[in-house]
Parts: structure tokens; C-alpha cells; sequence
């Protein structure tokens, strides 16, 4: 039989054929963490993974690494820049042992003119993987997860067997694998991997063979750890992992019912060289639930969308979605839809959201401490001490759900994805409209309002989470502006002498509308599974006493939007 039978796309294919060109091919082997290819380099092969797993990554135009997608056994590697005789667009690099075949391209491109199908299926994949990539990579869901302790105090088993139990309730089948395993090879993997949805490796961080050979067997690490003990630094060995290298690493607390704490979650992310953090609370209920639909990649994230005043509309949509059994796992937003994301992602209940919202913005304008404009219309100081009072010292890595918002970089010229430090700090930023509120300066550098430069980060949740995504963008809609109110007006004296300070001068919508012009009223809906758009035709950004309409308006929409969606957002909801 020859080797080539095993790659899907080139079944059928006469025996003789493949013989013939099994002759130019080289079989080869890449260790976990090794290179195939890398990005640039030039092509003149087609490579198919027989056994193991490679990971594709590309440079960000920012300079970050982001990984694309796994590929699997049976599939091709390299397929675009040879058909194109172009240099590879991505780096290819094996997550766990390898074996490849490498086939040269006028090989190939005989055994396409012996069966036009090797073409078509090839054609097929080439749109696939176009497609995914375009939806932000849904092609690196990972299967195969590391459970790792940094305490010998940890029961791995158990923890393991309640996720497996969990995901299957949800339907799914997982094996739990310990260091029984340490001497089986890349087929054993590999089978395991095809009986199974997901594939849990247990083991305890040690200078041993299973614990490093789990590294390289994973798709992806979690490392389950207890916050009254210390991280050692570095926490993980120094051995050559992609997940380690391309941080595909999450830090797991095991939160204990007395609350002890001796050290902060930062400390493990940074031991760790973690990108997420999420916090297990006693073994079975809501948090393990959360974990299985993370792993299973059938978490569901949420964005809100800036928007002033009318981003109360969130409310009526997170209200909504929790009637209908909805869960939230990830959160994150952009200016004021960043504030009810973190009111979300402190764990608050519907009415301690209302009652903290009402006492912020609602009862009175909380940028009412209007000052003679310098760098802002306002002073700042109201939005300081409402910040403070609500959210208090807490920490983003303390959150009951992951969040992010964003702010824009006035010195560089960037958005600032802000998954870090003191909570409300990175909120001041992110609602800082130029000229409204003044600038938050971090580290030296000017943050305002994220809305300036994306005020629907759907893209920057498609990259912390693979599962289902909810956006609410309610920043759309007119802004207020009166020819009138630019025609004679009067300087700030003489508007504070007629109006007094119950109402903005007219430069607030002016900046308000400037600030925000140029963002695409589209961007960030397409990569979104269900977008609510809240019907707030009536509502000015600036409106902060029409509470009760913008949230009903929300809820409304956000019923309808789960009525509509049927079949992909009905396995999400618990009845």
C-alpha cells in the first residue's frame, strides 16, 4: 500500500500513480515546536501531515504573532503558495511530533492531470480555509487540552472528570489521558484525538517525561493553580512548546470557599506567560459549566458597542439574553459599553446592574462638572469618584468573566486591548471622548475613548474566544446637531447666563460627533454570529435621564434577535 492512500485528498488516485510519485516525495519527521516552514520563504512543495498536529501563524501588521489554525492529519500544508509560486504568506510549525510528507510541485501537479477530482477537493479546501480565515480563525479551535497543576494539592483527576462530565451533558465525548500514556507514540494521539471531541492530558508541572511530552501533545495549556500559594517564576520549564511560545496558555484559579489569597492572578499570568484567566469556583456548577463550553469552543462572547447614553440599551439586552437561559462567558467593549460589559463581568444580577447604573449616570449627569475648556469641556473629577465608588481597587484579573475594553493610543496611534491592571482605570480610559472628558495618561501615553478607533471590537473577541458572539452596537443613530445651535451662538458665559449648567453647551454633540466620524458604521458586524442594533432613533448620546426607554428598546430588540436565530444559538440556551 502506498503512504500516499492515507491523504484524504488523494483517494482514488491509481496505485501506480501514487507509486510513481511517492518516488520524489520525502518523508521526514518535525518534533514538537519545530519549523516546517516559515513565513517568506519560498515554495516549490506541497507538504501532508500524516500524523501530529501543525499550527499556522502569521505576523500582525502591530508585530504580534496571532495563530491562524491547526492543521490536522489528511490535510495539505503549503498548497496556496505552491499552486501560486509565490513565497508562504504564514509560518507553519509543529504544535505536537509530526509526520509530514513532502511532495514537489511538478509531482503534483502530475498526479492532478491522472484524476481532475484531486483538483476539485483541493479547490474545496482552498475555500475553506479562505473562508475561516476571513471569520477570524475559526480554524484553530483547539482538541487537544494539557490540564496541568502547579500544586500536588490539586486533584487533576477530578477536576478533569467534572469538565468531561460536563461536556457531556453538552453531547460531547472527552478522554482523559495520564502518564500511563508516556511511551505511546503520534498514532496513539492521533486516534484518540479522531474518537474523541476533546482529549484532556492530565499531569503535574515536574521535571518528568509525561509532563513535557503533554506540553508538546496540547493544543492548547491550562494551568489549574491555587491563589494562597506563590507562583515559582518561571512557572513552566523551559522546553519548546508553540503553545508556550505562542502563549495558547490559560491560567485556571481553584478559588476556595475561605477565600484565602496570598497572591494576585497577574502574578500567575505572568509566571505563566498566560493570555486568559478564569476563576473555578468548588468543582461542579456554573464555573465548571463555563471551563467544558470554553473548551468545547462553544463559549459565548458578548460586545457592546459605545454610545453615550444609549449604550443603557446593553441593560435590556443582557437582561434578555439571561431570561433566555443565554450564558455569558467573554465581555468586552468599547467606551460606555465598556462600563456595562465590566458591570456584566463583576458578576452583578440585573437589578444590582440597574441600581449601580441609576446612582452613576442616571440620577444626575455625570458630566455635569463643566470647566473652562484647556483640554476638555469637563473636569473629569464627577466620572473619577463614580468610577471609584462602583468598582472600587477591583482588578480585570479578578473578574467573575474575562473582559477586555478598549482605549485609543493618542501616542501612537493604536488601540490599546486593555485584559489588565485596575478596572477602573482602563473604564476611565476607554470613556474618554476628546474634548468631552480629559485624556487618562498610563505609562506615559494619551488614552481616550476606544470608540475613536473601534467602538465594536467584535474583531478583538473573535481573537480571546472561539465560540458563539453576540454583538449590541447601538452607536449608530443621529447625533443631535442643530444647525441652529452654530448659528450666533453665544460664547460660555453667555450660553451658562441662559441655560445654566443643566444642559451642554452645543460643543458636546460637536465633539461628540467629530470624535467618532470616521468610524465605519458596519465595522465589526460581520464577524459577529448575532448583531441587536436597538432602535434609538430618538435617543441623543447625551441623554442620560431617558433610562427606562433606551433599556426597554434594547430588550425588545434582543427578544426578537433570539426568536430569529433559531438552530445556531438554540444549543446555547438552557431551558
Amino acid at each position: 500500500m502506498s503512504i500516499l492512500q492515507r491523504i484524504t485528498i488523494l483517494k482514488n488516485i491509481p496505485v501506480r500513480a501514487l507509486r510513481a510519485a511517492e518516488k520524489d516525495t520525502t518523508w521526514f519527521s518535525v518534533p514538537g515546536g519545530g519549523t516546517l516552514f516559515d513565513e517568506g520563504s519560498s515554495s516549490d512543495s506541497i507538504y501532508f501531515l500524516l500524523s501530529g498536529t501543525l499550527g499556522a501563524f502569521r505576523r500582525a501588521p502591530d508585530g504580534r504573532t496571532e495563530f491562524i489554525g491547526h492543521i490536522r492529519p489528511g490535510e495539505p500544508v503549503g498548497e496556496m503558495a505552491m499552486l501560486a509560486g509565490e513565497p508562504h504568506s504564514n509560518s507553519v510549525l509543529a504544535v505536537r511530533d509530526s509526520e509530514v510528507i513532502k511532495m514537489p510541485r511538478t509531482s503534483f501537479m502530475k498526479l492532478m492531470r491522472t484524476s481532475p477530482d484531486v483538483m476539485e477537493r483541493l479547490s474545496r479546501i482552498l475555500l475553506i480555509r479562505l473562508r475561516q480565515t476571513r471569520r477570524q480563525n475559526q480554524r484553530a479551535e483547539p482538541k487537544v487540552f494539557a490540564l496541568t497543576a502547579a500544586s500536588p494539592t490539586i486533584d487533576l483527576k477530578l477536576r478533569a472528570r467534572s469538565i468531561a462530565e460536563a461536556l457531556a451533558r453538552m453531547g460531547l465525548s472527552a478522554a482523559i489521558v495520564g502518564e500511563e500514556a508516556e511511551s505511546q507514540g503520534a498514532s496513539y494521539f492521533d486516534a484518540l484525538e479522531a474518537a474523541n471531541d476533546v482529549v484532556i492530558l492530565t499531569s503535574t508541572i515536574g521535571d518528568n517525561r509525561w509532563f513535557k511530552l503533554s506540553l508538546r501533545q496540547a493544543d492548547r495549556i491550562w494551568v489549574l493553580a491555587r491563589p494562597d500559594a506563590r507562583p515559582s517564576v518561571p512557572l513552566l520549564p523551559d522546553e519548546t512548546s508553540p503553545a508556550r511560545t505562542f502563549r495558547l496558555i490559560d491560567i485556571v484559579l481553584i478559588e476556595h470557599s475561605n477565600g484565602r489569597r496570598v497572591s494576585e492572578p497577574a502574578e500567575w499570568i505572568d509566571a505563566a506567560g498566560a493570555a486568559r484567566c478564569f476563576h473555578w469556583k468548588g468543582v461542579q456548577g456554573e464555573d465548571c459549566e463555563r471551563l467544558a463550553r470554553v473548551m468545547a469552543g462553544r463559549s459565548v462572547g458578548l460586545v457592546l458597542s459605545g454610545g453615550g447614553a444609549r449604550a443603557y440599551a446593553h441593560i435590556g439586552v443582557v437582561r434578555a439574553l439571561r431570561e433566555a437561559g443565554c450564558p455569558i462567558d467573554f465581555v468586552g467593549g468599547a467606551s460606555m459599553g465598556a462600563v456595562i460589559a465590566a458591570c456584566v463581568a463583576m458578576g452583578w444580577d440585573d437589578d444590582e446592574i440597574e441600581r449601580r447604573i441609576r446612582k452613576a449616570f442616571v440620577d444626575s449627569n455625570p458630566l455635569g462638572d463643566y470647566t473652562i475648556p484647556v483640554i476638555s469641556l469637563v473636569k473629569g473629577l464627577r466620572v473619577n469618584r463614580r468610577l471609584a465608588e462602583h468598582f472600587g481597587e477591583t482588578r480585570i484579573s479578578d473578574l467573575t468573566l474575562p473582559f477586555f475594553s478598549v482605549a485609543t493610543n493618542l501616542t501612537d496611534g493604536t488601540t490599546r486591548i486593555q485584559t489588565r491592571g485596575v478596572l477602573r482605570h482602563a473604564l476611565r480610559a476607554t470613556i474618554s471622548l476628546p474634548g468631552i472628558l480629559p485624556p487618562y495618561v498610563d505609562d506615559g501615553e494619551v488614552l481616550v475613548d476606544g470608540a475613536v478607533l473601534n467602538n465594536f471590537p467584535v474583531d478583538i473577541m473573535r481573537q480571546t474566544h472561539r465560540g458563539y458572539i453576540i454583538g449590541s452596537d447601538v452607536a449608530r443613530a443621529p447625533e443631535g446637531l442643530k444647525a441652529d445651535d452654530f448659528v450666533k451662538a453665544p460664547g460660555f458665559f453667555g450660553w451658562v447666563l441662559k441655560n445654566g449648567f443643566s444642559e451642554a453647551p452645543p460643543i458636546a454633540s460637536l465633539l461628540m460627533r467629530t470624535a467618532t466620524l470616521s468610524v465605519n458604521p458596519n465595522a465589526g458586524r460581520e464577524l459577529a454570529d448575532m448583531v441587536i442594533l436597538p432602535d434609538l432613533e430618538e435617543t441623543d448620546l447625551r441623554d442620560w435621564e431617558n433610562y427606562e426607554a433606551v433599556v426597554e428598546a434594547g430588550y425588545v430588540k434582543t427578544k426578537d434577535a433570539i426568536a430569529r436565530a433559531g438552530g445556531p444559538l438554540a444549543r446555547y440556551l438552557r431551558t
